[in-house]
């Protein structure tokens, strides 16, 4: 198979794990998605502020979402030649820009345009993150770099937004929004301390985003990450009206349960999923699968219930890593950005689909038929990772069968050894 040389000042990555680095981005990750998520917790507190309705500030979190919908893909098309550091770090500023003027601002017109402006940079960061890690380490350590980034996710899920909301009832919601701007910041200073620089992809070797979303896998990876998603928003955005018909009714039990499940699967999978991606995979999807099955069948008894939600939780803990990692084995990490900021477009649409299609069962159906809904898409999804052993999850990882020099693929195929 024909390759191309390794572009002009690309660093082989190093033997071990840049731990400090890694988790700079890990925390760049905290950091967005808790920019993303705190205004849920904080409607009470801002409406009053910005002379608005508890509905309209809810309309933060989505402004948010859907300017990340819309900007991944092309912004990061339109950065793709410039040094991704400096990308990287101009997103953080946009960051603590943008959460600077929502803490500040007393207009409604202002604080959404700054939510918006939030989202572009979330959008841009994503699709950044995970191509980030995976050359900055070799191939053999790929997985465990994404799964330290993506713990970031986990932790500002579980810890971060209940700390948030804490922080906003003791000092006020502007000073939780003026924290994250100074964490933004201060995290431009890691990045350019402990995050190495690498180049942007020459315009000469630029692979058009049409043919890295045809290479071999990339369209069955982001299938299999709709499906999950449309699975679990299903479940998870109702889980308050699910409890509360099964008689148990302690929501924030329950998503206790879930938070502490999740960081339990991300330390596991991050174990496994270099040397068994496929097989632990499998096993999640399955998990999730049967977890899915018992609350259809007997979420009325609260120890099913809890158990079933903690393996739930360790599952999808774990799962983002798993696909995100076979999704840079199937583009190789010089295209990795552009994949994964079309995993971000997809990734929002599954969250809105489905939480979308939730609503509308609970409505027509009751919260009884929710797990029946999320049931067949997560087991389509076990079934996509079955079929797709050859190019998107095959049993032993392309990264692995061929050890040697750093390489990049060529404009219409992918190294075997999927390195950049």
């Amino acid at each position: 198979m024909s390759l191309a040389p390794p572009a002009k000042g690309t660093a082989p990555p190093a033997s071990g794990l840049p731990l400090s680095g890694l988790l700079a981005l890990s925390t760049a990750a905290f950091t967005a998605v808790l920019t993303e998520l705190l205004p849920a917790g904080l409607l009470p507190r801002m409406a009053p502020a910005l002379g608005v309705s508890e509905g309209r500030v809810g309309f933060l979190v989505t402004g948010y979402a859907l300017a990340s919908f819309l900007a991944a893909v092309p912004l990061t098309a339109a950065l793709r030649g410039l040094p991704r550091r400096r990308v990287l770090t101009g997103t953080l500023l946009g960051f603590a820009l943008c959460n600077a003027v929502t803490a500040l601002s007393s207009w409604y017109a202002l604080t959404f345009a700054a939510r918006l402006g939030a989202g572009v940079m979330g959008g841009t960061l994503w699709a950044m993150l995970v191509g980030y890690a995976a050359r900055m380490v070799p191939a053999e350590r790929r997985g465990r770099a994404i799964a330290i980034v993506l713990g970031g996710i986990t932790l500002a899920l579980s810890l971060g937004v209940p700390a948030g909301t804490a922080l906003a009832d003791a000092v006020g919601w502007r000073a939780a929004f003026g924290v994250l701007s100074v964490l933004a910041a201060l995290l431009v200073l890691w990045m350019r301390w402990r995050v190495p620089g690498l180049p942007g992809e020459p315009a000469d070797g630029r692979v058009p985003l049409r043919r890295v979303a045809a290479l071999p896998g990339i369209v069955t990876v982001l299938s299999v990450t709709l499906l999950l998603l449309l699975g679990h928003q299903v479940m998870y955005t109702y889980v308050a009206p699910f409890a509360a018909h099964t008689g148990f009714g302690h929501t924030g039990v329950v998503l206790l349960v879930f938070g502490v499940a999740t960081i339990a699967g991300i330390w596991i999978v991050g174990a496994l999923v270099d040397a068994h991606l496929r097989r632990t995979l499998l096993t999640a999807l399955a998990l999730i699968a049967c977890a899915m099955a018992a609350l259809a069948v007997s979420a009325g008894d609260p120890l099913v219930l809890l158990v079933s939600v903690a393996l739930w939780g360790a599952a999808f803990g774990g799962a983002p890593t798993l696909i995100q990692t076979a999704l840079v084995d199937a583009s190789g990490p010089a295209h990795a950005d552009v994949a994964t900021s079309l995993q971000t477009t997809v990734y929002n649409a599954g969250i809105a689909a489905g939480s979308l299609t939730g609503g509308l069962v609970l409505e027509s159906a009751g919260a009884t038929a929710l797990p029946w809904t999320s049931l067949p898409l997560i087991a389509a999804a076990v079934g996509v990772v079955a079929v797709g052993r050859w190019r998107a999850f095959p049993a032993r990882r392309p990264a692995r069968r061929a050890p040697g020099p750093v390489r990049t693929p060529v404009l219409q195929r992918v190294s075997r050894a999927g390195a950049p």
